[in-house]
């Protein structure tokens, strides 16, 4: 989550995304993000990493609650 929180802002700086930490995470983040593109921006705003953040935190939350109930039996 802060990878693409991180390659988010890094959309604010001009030139940002040919740094060296630019390109290494496009390389992560971006195959992750493409899944969520189908998402229209809304006045130029795209909310695509922000959906793809809330499903990374469902998915965190949902693992947590398998070992819970998988260390209760």
């Amino acid at each position: 989550m802060l990878l693409i929180f991180v390659f988010v802002l890094m959309s604010w700086f001009p030139g940002a995304y040919q740094t060296k930490l630019g390109q290494w995470l496009a390389k992560i983040c971006m195959p992750y993000l493409k899944v969520f593109q189908f998402i229209p921006p809304i006045f130029g705003l795209d909310f695509s990493p922000i959906i793809a953040i809330l499903v990374l935190e469902m998915a965190q939350y949902g693992i947590q609650y398998l070992f819970i109930i998988l260390g209760s039996l």
